[in-house]
């Protein structure tokens, strides 16, 4: 902008000079200082103008670029603000928000067909493990009783050994099984899924996992309940690998209006400053994406700890669905 207010400036003093020359080529050499002053104050007010001409115009392209630059898709709703076929400018600029609009609609929908890929992946390893790991762990275990029942007592306590490794074993493949794809959640419903995986994160991980879940929740559909345990499975595993933390705390419970809050919060040392988000971070914010959810990680009061936030919009959601 100001380049361009620049040469406009160079080039209307240009013209004047080409002017007087041309039309009045004495008087331009006998130019009176104070003439010369109102001509470079005639001049100077011009260029004021021009530039403030220019910024107006200007300043909806500066805010495209602003935004093209600061954009990411895993944050929708950004848009340039009155954005009206009144200018060039601002056909631009509802160019580019319509653009932003389809990008959005795209990668949700991609997301969303990737992760419904990615569950029913996980749903048949899960009855795979189950259905057929399990059952041939589960028979080895019953050949190894008949067959200790037949040795000697030294080698009995060999074959125990081997049982119990087989045991854990087949404890693993059931751990395994219920968090490719939580059956609770299938059976019971969201709040009794989440309290089973409170429970079996502190007993598996060591850290004391407190839960707070509101049973009087609205309405929330299949995806919602899927999507609020996955985030809340992965910040306990962000917690658990990364933050150092002795506790933490989830909670659900309705936001005050029509949808849903849910927080999971350490005593951790937290996410040092200027760290880029790892892939669960990203995988979380594009499964809040999906059902158009907002998911914010902040540090807690104190510098210590973190807070995972997720916010469904129940109503807003619904809306989109069926508009």
């Amino acid at each position: 902008m100001y380049r361009v207010a620049g040469l406009n400036a160079v080039l209307l003093v240009a013209a004047v000079v080409v002017t007087l020359l041309v039309l009045a080529p004495r008087k331009f050499s006998m130019f009176a200082l104070d003439e010369a002053v109102i001509l470079a104050a005639a001049l100077a007010l011009v260029a004021l103008v021009n530039l403030m001409i220019l910024r107006r115009v200007v300043r909806p392209l500066e805010a495209l670029t602003a935004l093209a630059r600061r954009v990411d898709l895993l944050g929708p709703g950004e848009r340039i603000p009155h954005a009206e076929p009144t200018s060039e400018a601002g056909e631009l600029s509802l160019t580019f928000n319509e653009m932003l609009t389809r990008l959005e609609v795209e990668r949700r929908e991609a997301t969303g067909r990737v992760l419904a890929g990615q569950e029913a992946e996980r749903l048949r390893i899960a009855r795979e493990l189950h259905d057929q790991v399990g059952q041939e762990l589960t028979a080895v275990l019953l050949g190894l009783a008949r067959v200790q029942a037949r040795l000697e007592p030294p080698l009995r306590e060999d074959v125990s050994d081997v049982q119990e490794a087989v045991r854990s074993s087949l404890d693993d493949v059931r751990r395994i099984a219920l968090e490719l794809r939580p059956e609770a959640l299938d059976d019971l419903g969201l709040v009794s899924a989440l309290a089973v995986l409170c429970e079996r994160f502190g007993q598996r991980s060591g850290l004391d996992v407190s839960q707070r879940i509101d049973e009087r929740l609205p309405a929330v559909d299949p995806d919602a309940e899927l999507v609020i345990y996955r985030v809340a499975q992965e910040a306990l595993t962000n917690v658990a690998r990364h933050s150092g933390a002795a506790r933490a705390r989830l909670s659900l419970e309705p936001d005050g209006g029509d949808g849903l809050l849910m927080t999971v919060t350490d005593d951790g040392h937290g996410m040092p400053p200027g760290a880029q988000p790892g892939t669960g971070i990203r995988g979380m914010l594009e499964r809040a994406a999906l059902i158009g959810a907002r998911l914010e990680l902040t540090p807690g009061p104190d510098g210590r700890g973190s807070t995972v936030a997720l916010w469904i919009a129940l109503a807003r959601r619904d809306a989109g669905a069926s508009a």
